[in-house]
């Protein structure tokens, strides 16, 4: 079931007062190669043209979105995140990267002693172009991501058409970002459907498929593809808070469930703390 809950929303933001401040601080701009001149106010939303997600020849990367990236830096930070499942890579895993570092440093000896997380902060980055993985992995060194490819593939999710990535990482995370695959690239199609079409969209079910392992806290962020979030939305099938903020075209939800044992519940109240358990109990 999905909960809409306004204090959700307003602690996932909380301590995100100033988004320019934030990269400031956190030299998120340097980090990706970012000239701050040239690009502008980094709390605004930068505007492309309305075929640019959409053209099959694309071959460049997107250009950095420092707001969108100074909040899933924030994410990871403020949630205390042990380890990330993240589809499709690019300029966020750079900055997954720094933030389980820095969460590294603070809470390693914590979680070692304290709680079952086997990929401490590690993000595992999985991605359908072997050229790209290769290329980001060259252009950004990075120390905690874990890259994984895998081909892609039209399947079924409850008779509903959808894509599968055919290998994905055994890990248990705790934060999912949503922003692959494109929709160009899987395999076969289900009666003729594709999503290989200019008009389509994308409409990955691999977050459907592991539901039942993930843990109560468990953050997914989906970086617009609002169909798919849509899709996710309709099918999940346990207690989910739900936020669709509007401004940064962000999906959000919260695995809002009692804790599962001793090892769940220390965690969600070391990384979430008691506002997690409001949230549980105001559904």
């Amino acid at each position: 079931m999905i909960f809409s809950n306004e204090t959700f929303s307003q602690a996932l933001f909380e301590g995100l007062d100033d988004l320019s401040e934030y990269v400031a601080d956190n030299q998120l701009d340097e980090l990706l190669g970012v000239n701050l001149k040239d690009y502008g106010d980094a709390s605004v939303k930068q505007i492309k043209s309305p075929l640019y997600s959409v053209n099959p020849d694309l071959l460049e990367a997107f250009p950095a979105e420092l707001d969108d990236l100074s909040r899933l830096h924030f994410f990871v930070r403020s949630r205390k995140v042990t380890t990330i499942l993240e589809f499709g890579l690019g300029k966020s895993t750079v900055v997954f990267d720094d933030a389980l570092k820095k969460n590294k440093t603070e809470f390693e000896d914590y979680v070692a002693n304290n709680l079952r997380r086997a990929n401490g902060f590690e993000c595992h980055s999985v991605d359908n172009y072997e050229s790209w993985i290769a290329e980001v992995r060259d252009k950004f060194p990075t120390d905690r991501v874990k890259f994984h490819y895998s081909t892609l593939s039209m399947g079924s999710f409850n008779d509903r058409i959808c894509t599968y990535y055919d290998q994905l990482p055994n890990v248990c995370p705790d934060l999912i970002y949503l922003d692959g695959p494109d929709q160009f690239s899987p395999s076969g199609d289900v009666h003729g459907v594709t999503t290989n079409h200019p008009d389509r969209m994308p409409m990955s079910a691999d977050i459907l498929a592991i539901e039942h392992f993930l843990l109560p806290g468990t953050l997914i962020v989906t970086d617009g593809r609002t169909a798919n979030a849509r899709f996710l939305k309709t099918n999940l099938q346990r207690d989910w808070i739900y936020h669709h903020d509007r401004n940064s075209d962000q999906h959000y939800f919260e695995l809002s469930e009692t804790p599962l044992g001793i090892y769940n519940e220390r965690q969600i109240e070391f990384c979430l703390g008691a506002a997690y358990f409001e949230r549980l109990n105001n559904r």
